[in-house]
């Protein structure tokens, strides 16, 4: 029998597995199992070599849907998202993304077909390290304020988003999605999703001061 699984990588307080579950199941899909990996750097760590990232290789059949928030959720960068979302459709596993239910399936014959997936897999593989990319220097950044012992005099003004509600912004950016659809799915206001698409690194950066 086949199965859906969703993969959920939880690495700050606000995300939790039973909220990425609960998208998953808001946006139609009726999970079998979730498989959570806790606590494991998006940007540092291959899907691999993550303790339930190991899991999917071995458990997910011919016949399984893998679904994940989205495409950053399978690697670290731009090479490991692309082979993982390349190695489940070679075992037959259709791949489906939360965020704009995206659908990776690998059984398809039609050339045409094949050419569109394989350039969609390029392209948000691409965004995804570009995120993780933004990701670490904001972080470097914040870190390198604490140890000169700055953070004080550079937090500024409280960051009217949280760590949920940047990944969505930034991950329907990605996708191509207006302010104004992205300010409602987010729960901020338009302005806020400006401040953020016009300068993501600083945005992060904000977070990480504040902790956030």
């Amino acid at each position: 029998m086949t199965k859906t699984i969703l993969y959920a990588r939880v690495s700050t307080l606000d995300q939790t597995a039973d909220h990425q579950r609960a998208q998953a199941e808001q946006a139609g899909y009726k999970i079998d199992k979730v498989i959570t990996d806790n606590g494991v750097s998006g940007v540092s760590t291959k899907l691999a070599e993550r303790p339930q990232g190991k899991r999917l290789f071995d458990i997910l059949r011919p016949g399984d849907t893998l679904v994940v928030r989205w495409v950053d959720r399978l690697g670290r960068d731009y090479r490991d998202v692309s082979d993982s979302i390349r190695h489940f459709m070679r075992d037959g596993v259709v791949i489906k993304t939360v965020i704009n239910s995206m659908v990776f399936d690998g059984a398809t014959k039609d050339p045409i077909q094949q050419a569109v997936r394989d350039a969609l897999i390029a392209f948000m593989a691409a965004t995804a390290e570009a995120q993780a990319t933004a990701t670490r220097e904001a972080q470097r950044a914040g870190i390198a304020a604490a140890k000169a012992g700055e953070q004080k005099k550079y937090r500024g003004r409280k960051p009217s988003y949280d760590r949920k509600a940047f990944e969505i912004v930034t991950a329907m950016l990605d996708s191509g999605a207006g302010a104004s659809a992205i300010a409602k799915a987010a729960g901020l206001s338009r302005q806020a999703v400006l401040r953020i698409r016009e300068d993501r690194a600083l945005a992060e950066q904000a977070l990480a001061l504040w902790a956030m």
